[in-house]
């Protein structure tokens, strides 16, 4: 899956994820007002409405960008109705050509780590029928509980050629509680990335893994020291746009051939038509704001990295 993700970041030249995280404070009053008057202030119109205001984006987008990432708690929020919004989004995502990076941040062990990877990136027995759940093309899983939490993605990448991004050092301001602790001297985020490398090993495409690492574009000193220890890892790349990351920094999260990262925005891109920059689309055209904000972005990294 690596392989195709190279692939499409080449061919849009745009090293670029779009992350679907919508919260219902998001979405134009039109939407809203369509779905409440067809299914009620209900779940289930909360569901639509999400759904449609997804797909407004996708069609804005994806022809310009290589995937996006929706994140699962903005859909579980409104239960099974949410649930069916999100299997609708990934899907209807894979008939736009784009590849789906589902950020679920699981993290278990043994058969329960197996149930999450094989329900989202694997497949499932019933009976004599097998059937793909959810179908993501890659996962966001937590390494805290060690390699019992990570190999059954691991296996169920390998059979799938599907992939995962393992969290090494996010992009949030208490990450560093943990993450920056020292262990036999070296900070804690460290020691995860040399582990994601050996994974890495085993899962390998032509020449990145599958196995790839989240490292947030809000510490870049860190992002340049986890690129050295991961040469062959993909890094996705949290915290553009909204949190304050750049494209200036995050030149040394790429490697030499261009390649390496991708970088996600999501309220930045998805709630674009509410910024002072764009404001002039309206929220009639907030789709065309989000077509336009990601413009920029992709214009940002690229001259950041030449």
């Amino acid at each position: 899956m690596i392989n195709q993700l190279v692939e499409k970041i080449k061919k849009t030249n745009a090293p670029v994820v779009v992350g679907l995280d919508p919260m219902l404070s998001y979405i134009p009053e039109h939407i809203l007002k369509k779905s409440y008057d067809e299914y009620g202030e209900t779940l289930k119109g909360a569901a639509e409405a999400v759904f449609e205001y997804n797909k407004g984006i996708v069609d804005n987008i994806y022809d310009i960008v290589p995937a996006v990432k929706p994140q699962i708690a903005m859909y579980e929020q409104f239960g099974i109705e949410g649930l069916a919004a999100f299997k609708r989004t990934v899907d209807y995502c894979h008939e736009k050509g784009l590849v789906v990076i589902g950020d679920i941040k699981r993290g278990d062990i043994g058969s329960t780590s197996t149930a999450y990877a094989v329900g989202h990136i694997g497949k499932v027995t019933v009976g004599s029928k097998t059937y793909t759940p959810i179908d993501e093309d890659f996962v966001t899983v937590n390494p805290y509980l060690g390699s019992d939490g990570i190999k059954p993605f691991i296996d169920v990448c390998k059979e799938n050629d599907k992939g995962i991004f393992v969290l090494v050092k996010t992009s949030n301001p208490s990450s560093g509680e943990f993450q920056d602790r020292l262990v036999d001297g070296r900070p804690l985020y460290e020691l995860v990335g040399e582990q994601v490398d050996k994974w890495g090993q085993e899962c390998m495409g032509d020449s990145y893994s599958n196995v790839g690492a989240v490292v947030g574009a809000t510490y870049p000193e860190q992002g340049k020291i986890l690129r050295k220890l991961m040469p062959k890892t993909f890094i996705l790349v949290p915290g553009y746009g909204a949190q304050g990351g750049k494209g200036k920094d995050l030149v040394d999260y790429f490697n030499e051939d261009g390649l390496g990262a991708i970088v996600n925005s999501s309220r930045g891109i998805i709630c674009a038509y509410k910024q002072e920059k764009y404001a002039s689309f309206g929220s009639l055209n907030y789709a065309d704001a989000s077509r336009q904000a990601t413009l920029d972005m992709i214009e940002d990294i690229n001259t950041a990295r030449g």
